[in-house]
């Protein structure tokens, strides 16, 4: 047992949900297991990405689905990492876009962008959506931030077009969400985002990029493997485990 880990865990709420519909797998039920912790340690935070846990806002949530264990935990080799000919393209269309690094914030135009955002996913790849509420907005994204979460803006024409929640981690970055204005979909903000944090952690002398989940055949996911090299998690160990992160060879 690592005493180290157990002396740095902070005071938490932890709980499961009940068994949900899948949004990634048709017909199949989810169940996440929770824990709500206000003000956690980047070094804690840093173990809880390491084993396959996710964020939002105070909450972290690992999938706990009863028979099922198609989510696969990936992160980016960033030392490894090169360039293909689509995140070039990527990258010289945003030479323009001017780029912000601060704490999670909420606005007006964030909240608009984040309704506009997923109205569009809805009709076009068939999102469950509702609008998000200010309140909402803040429990997913602002709160828990604590000294390691940051949002990173993307403005183009003076006017905000992205926004990316991140973890800044000892040893890398936590991809958390992002969201973009559909009007800008020829920039490829999506993948010049990544591009971006490997950028950021390169200069942080990080190592890795934590994308979260990966499921075989989900649309949602498809763009990640597109990322290489890319590692893959074996399970969800427990905190006072180890995690074992192998090669992840992805064949389309």
């Amino acid at each position: 047992m690592n005493e180290n880990i157990l002396d740095m865990t902070p005071p938490s709420i932890d709980f499961c949900m009940m068994d949900y519909d899948c949004s990634y797998i048709e017909g199949n039920k989810v169940r996440m297991s929770y824990k709500y912790i206000e003000n956690p340690k980047k070094s804690y935070n840093t173990k809880l990405i390491q084993r396959g846990w996710r964020r939002f806002g105070c909450y972290y949530f690992y999938p706990i689905c009863n028979g099922c264990n198609e989510c696969k935990s990936l992160r980016i080799d960033i030392e490894n990492f090169t360039l293909n000919s689509s995140q070039k393209k990527a990258l010289k269309r945003n030479k323009d876009t001017k780029i912000v690094v601060q704490k999670p914030s909420y606005s007006k135009f964030h909240i608009d962008l984040y309704n506009r955002y997923h109205r569009f996913k809805s009709d076009k790849d068939e999102w469950l959506h509702r609008d998000i509420s200010i309140n909402e907005y803040k429990e997913n994204f602002v709160y828990g931030a604590s000294n390691f979460g940051k949002e990173v803006l993307y403005i183009r024409d003076d006017k905000l077009v992205g926004v990316d929640l991140i973890d800044i981690l000892d040893d890398g970055i936590s991809s958390i969400y992002f969201f973009y204005d559909p009007d800008y979909l020829y920039h490829s903000l999506g993948t010049y985002s990544l591009l971006y944090q490997i950028q950021l952690a390169r200069k942080m002398k990080l190592r890795w990029i934590y994308l979260g989940y990966w499921v075989d055949g989900c649309k949602a996911f498809a763009y990640k493997p597109n990322f290489k090299p890319l590692e893959v998690l074996d399970g969800f160990p427990d905190i006072t485990q180890n995690p074992k992160w192998e090669a992840f060879n992805f064949s389309c």
